[in-house]
């Protein structure tokens, strides 16, 4: 087995057993976004095993039954690689624990929602009146008009947009006829060149090689001038290369996404309305039960059919339908 943590990135692609310590460790991209200890591999449990996201088909967890800790969650995730099936199931020795179960189903959740930052699209929804989809990490280094895509006889003429995630181009003339490239898909551009300016019959053109496990695909593209053509392939092969040392995987977590906020922070935020076209039913509810009620009085709660749960009892002469019905002035 030959791995490492430089250029092509594997972890996310496959199911791999009884793996040294050495291939368990971050690559640079990758983070952690929980860590909870004490996790019994229940079925296996045998030997190290690492699950690639891409290859996970769903999760979900149930209660069983352990004669050592009597009832408690176990976390089921079936996956996926190379035509075999797998499912796992994990149990945390501390039954009370349940919060990784969440963490699991979030993160992968967040996998597959930004597919669009490591999987090659073509004839994607990228474009809109000719302006890219921004993704949340994503930003613009470059912006060719005038660029040939070479995959058909007579070539098509469009746009290519180069970011800090991929490569886009789309066609002029029918912006759905595009192609998104992220650089996690492509060759390594250092020698033997997999980019790389070739002789076609349409003249010099820029090659790129995409890896087996995105398609293997070549696609090739033309511009003119020569010189542009040459700047335009440096300016490829360096942000490749940043990409290269530092992924963008755009799986991004926020648990916290919004803080705290006080009452008088909102005040500002609220709009003056004017007078209200209708006003509560004529039996309008004021104030509460209990709050009428003297010092030290016992008053029991209700069950009410209306609502389906138990409430203060009402002032004689009031019903839930008339407190809470709104009727229009005549």
């Amino acid at each position: 087995m030959s791995k490492n943590k430089k250029g092509i990135v594997w972890e996310d692609r496959e199911v791999l057993f009884d793996l040294p310590y050495e291939y368990l460790k971050l690559r640079s991209g990758e983070k952690i976004f929980d860590r909870i200890e004490a996790i019994e591999d229940t079925k296996g449990n045998s030997g190290i095993k690492a699950i690639g996201l891409n290859c996970v088909i769903s999760t979900s967890s149930k209660m069983v039954s352990s004669g050592l800790r009597g009832s408690t969650q176990a976390l089921y995730v079936l996956a996926t690689f190379r035509d075999n099936k797998y499912e796992f199931v994990f149990t945390n020795l501390a039954p009370n624990c349940i919060r990784h179960y969440t963490t699991v189903t979030t993160v992968h959740k967040a996998y597959v929602a930004s597919r669009l930052y490591r999987d090659l699209r073509l004839r994607g929804a990228i474009v809109h009146n000719k302006q890219l989809r921004m993704l949340h990490l994503e930003q613009i280094s470059l912006m060719e008009s005038g660029v040939w895509n070479l995959s058909s006889e007579s070539g098509n003429l469009g746009t290519m947009i180069v970011t800090n995630v991929r490569i886009v181009w789309y066609a002029d003339v029918n912006e759905a006829f595009n192609v998104s490239l992220p650089y996690i898909t492509i060759e390594n551009v250092r020698y033997p060149f997999k980019i790389s300016i070739r002789d076609s019959k349409f003249g010099n053109a820029l090659v790129i090689h995409v890896r087996s496990t995105s398609g293997g695909y070549v696609l090739g593209f033309r511009v003119d001038p020569p010189n542009r053509l040459i700047s335009l392939l440096s300016e490829l092969q360096i942000l490749h290369q940043a990409y290269t040392e530092k992924p963008i995987f755009g799986v991004e977590m926020n648990w916290n996404q919004e803080e705290p906020r006080h009452l008088s922070d909102d005040i500002e935020e609220l709009e003056e309305i004017g007078e209200p076209r209708g006003e509560m039913g004529p039996s309008l509810y004021l104030a509460s039960q209990l709050a009428q009620n003297k010092e030290g009085s016992n008053v029991q709660p209700v069950y009410s059919p209306y609502l389906g749960l138990a409430i203060e009892p009402l002032k004689e002469g009031f019903t839930l339908k008339s407190i809470f019905e709104v009727q229009t002035t005549s």
